[in-house]
């Protein structure tokens, strides 16, 4: 028996500008499947969601619905919507400031009143059938990033959704979250709903989905069940090239790790502590060194990095850069002691979303030198240029708006900014994270040759692999405080766990 298709796209074509971004892509979802659309940043993944749920229009191409013959067109979000068709994206786009059951429901009553009543007991009946932990009168800003993950894929499957789209849903969330969600996810599978599942995350793509697109360049490579393909081959066919990248990386490849434990510390702290609730630590850095900071989320990793950088209010400390006593309590003090600061999050922290890849690049610069004392167009334009080649940045040009790139050209454009500067001690903030496996390569292999060049380095990855492979010292975190430092033979996954855990480094 034919299974039957949610939704199908033949030859899909859509260009921006005259620049190719989807050429001829096919795509079918399935009723009750959990569909994984991967490919690098860049590959078509985001331009051809935004061409099914209505925010583009694509130039060529037909999309079917519920297995009927005549082709539609999709105009707008709105039209998605009541085909059945419902996103829900990375950023969660709800109203923390409303309760669970009034984001259910918001901008859906025809009449000018509400009943209160019946709103939250139907909330009530969706929340239970889906199984999700969160009462109709909660704050939406009291539940954990999870549950408010899944009050709005409720908001979605309530209106009779056919297709959810989950774009990078897991970003954001811990293992149990992650648990959690793909519950919900199977729930729905059951019901016969049909799931768009995107994701950098290619363990939780063997774990929950049923069958796999890749695009590359804006084409179609293939679609696969997920039984009949690899890991390896996967990340293969995203890359376009046989995959030995990553294993060959290591922090043994430059000698810079051997030699920074004989040069002094460029960067001191004793008693170093925050607002954030960071407690007093004490942290050093050496010429070329490579170190970073573990732990599980909320362990305080980034807010020890965020005291060293005065991002957030030092509450105590001293610190010194090459010996000398200076004093960090904001940003700039940093910058112009030679440290900058890729932040964990890009997109509120990182990139200026309305201006081009140039200014976003000169912007730090910018700042150090001042506003007052503004760099020529030509300046920029040279400083923007050597940066774009430097890094392959993918950009149709350094004016084009930094939003308009993928995700992983914009970290690219962030990384640049703070490799203007000229630092001395980069602290680099997950800087791979929700980007795809061919710009993770080029990050770590970027972050060596700084380190062999005699750049200090924190760096710091929820993906402890990557750390192992990048980092030759880990501070691992624990309730804000260090828990315990590792080098050498002392740094593996069991040895890391077990001091996250609460295990000496001894007895791990």
């Amino acid at each position: 028996m034919q299974e039957k298709t949610a939704l199908t796209m033949r030859k899909i074509c859509k260009a921006f500008s005259g620049v190719r971004a989807l050429q001829d892509v096919d795509f079918t979802l399935r009723q009750g499947e959990i569909h994984a659309l991967m490919g690098e940043n860049g590959a078509g993944k985001s331009t051809l969601i935004k061409v099914l749920t209505g925010v583009y229009q694509k130039d060529s191409g037909q999309i079917y619905i519920n297995g009927i013959d005549k082709a539609i067109a999709i105009k707008s979000p709105q039209e998605a919507q009541a085909l059945g068709i419902s996103p829900v994206y990375q950023e969660i786009t709800l109203c923390p400031n409303l309760t669970v059951a009034e984001n259910m429901f918001i901008g859906r009553g025809k009449y000018r009143f509400v009943n209160w009543g019946a709103m939250r007991k139907k909330a009530k009946g969706i929340l239970d059938h889906l199984g999700i932990p969160a009462r109709p009168a909660q704050q939406l800003a009291n539940c954990s990033l999870a549950v408010q993950q899944m009050v709005a894929i409720a908001r979605a499957v309530d209106m009779d959704c056919k297709a959810l789209i989950l774009d990078e849903p897991t970003s954001s969330l811990d293992d149990h979250e992650v648990a959690k969600l793909f519950a919900l996810m199977r729930g729905l599978k059951e019901r016969g709903v049909g799931i768009v599942f995107v994701t950098h995350f290619l363990e939780q793509v063997y774990e929950v989905c049923d069958r796999i697109t890749v695009l590359r360049n804006g084409e179609l490579v293939g679609e696969y069940d997920i039984t009949h393909l690899p890991r390896v081959e996967l990340v293969s066919k995203m890359m376009g090239k046989e995959l030995g990248d990553l294993s060959k990386i290591s922090r043994n490849e430059t000698a810079a790790f051997e030699t920074a434990f004989e040069s002094e510390p460029v960067y001191e702290a004793d008693g170093l502590s925050s607002a954030a609730g960071v407690r007093p630590f004490d942290f050093q850095i050496r010429k070329g060194e490579v170190n970073g900071f573990t732990g599980l989320l909320g362990s305080g990793r980034s807010e020890s990095v965020r005291a060293i950088f005065g991002a957030d209010r030092v509450t105590g400390g001293v610190v010194r850069m090459n010996g000398k006593a200076v004093k960090i309590s904001k940003p700039i003090d940093a910058m112009r002691n030679g440290i900058g600061y890729l932040p964990e999050d890009r997109k509120n922290e990182g990139v200026i979303a309305d201006l081009s890849v140039r200014d976003n690049i000169i912007f730090a610069l910018q700042v150090m030198k001042g506003f007052f004392s503004p760099f020529t167009k030509a300046q920029a334009q040279d400083f923007a240029d050597e940066y774009i080649k430097a890094l392959n940045i993918k950009t149709a040009s350094a004016d084009t708006p930094i939003k308009s790139l993928s995700g992983g050209n914009q970290q690219k454009v962030v990384l640049a900014r703070w490799l203007l500067t000229r630092p001395t001690y980069l602290i680099l903030d997950e800087p791979t994270r929700g980007i795809d496996i061919a710009v993770k390569v080029e990050i770590q292999k970027l972050v060596l040759k700084l380190a062999e060049e005699g750049m200090s380095i924190t760096f710091i990855s929820s993906e402890i692999e990557e750390m192992l492979r990048a980092c030759s010292r880990l501070i691992v975190m624990r309730d804000r405080h260090i828990a315990g430092e590792l080098t050498g033979g002392d740094m593996t996954q069991d040895t890391i766990m077990h001091t996250i855990a609460g295990g000496s480094v001894e007895n791990a």
